[in-house]
């Protein structure tokens, strides 16, 4: 009879994603299961190689992120939860330094085809979520370039936002990431 797991594999994505925040690409799963308090051999039975780490560290970052987004458009009328829904892509980045050593991971996936897949899938399930998000919005967004250009601008901005902030951080990233929407969307509402 199988021993039954005490350690999540949630656990060990936590924990491969605290480190490589403090690390960047260059992390080892030695520090991920240290990180998470278990055996190196836990986490390479579990994933069995870091390309398999960053694999399901990718397919949960998707589905938490589009959950989250999913959850703002539900809680605010259309047009803030739109709003809440792109600010919330990238909240979690914490530190300048922290953000820079995700997006020096993310440098590394997109050179990884497989790794570089599953980027693209996770922005698909963002920008799906976007254009539901721009279709609740739109009778409140007059100038909006349509659902499926609308969705993609947002999306380029939360991502331009990011990766300028984690270069060049002044203040929070909520802060700068929601005052560029703001400036789309107010533009869109037809306000000046």
């Amino acid at each position: 009879m199988a021993r039954p797991r005490t350690i999540t594999d949630e656990r060990l994505l936590k924990a491969a994603e605290t480190v490589i925040g403090l690390v960047g690409p260059g992390f080892t799963l030695a520090q991920v299961a240290a990180e998470a308090g278990v055996a190196v051999g836990t986490v390479a039975q579990r994933f069995g190689s870091k390309t398999g780490l960053l694999r399901a560290l990718s397919k949960l970052n998707t589905q938490s992120v589009v959950g989250r987004m999913r959850d703002c458009g539900e809680l605010a009328d259309s047009v803030e939860g739109l709003r809440a829904a792109v600010v919330v892509i990238y909240e979690g980045m914490g530190s300048a330094e922290t953000a820079a050593n995700h997006l020096g991971q993310l440098g590394v996936d997109i050179g990884d085809p497989e790794l570089r897949a599953l980027l693209g899938e996770h922005f698909t399930a963002v920008e799906a979520e976007l254009r539901r998000l721009v279709r609740l919005a739109a009778r409140d967004l007059p100038g909006a370039p349509g659902v499926v250009r609308a969705a993609r601008v947002l999306l380029g901005v939360a991502n331009g936002a990011s990766l300028d902030w984690s270069i060049r951080p002044k203040g929070r990233y909520v802060d700068r990431v929601g005052q560029d929407v703001d400036a789309v969307l107010t533009a869109w509402k037809g306000e000046s």
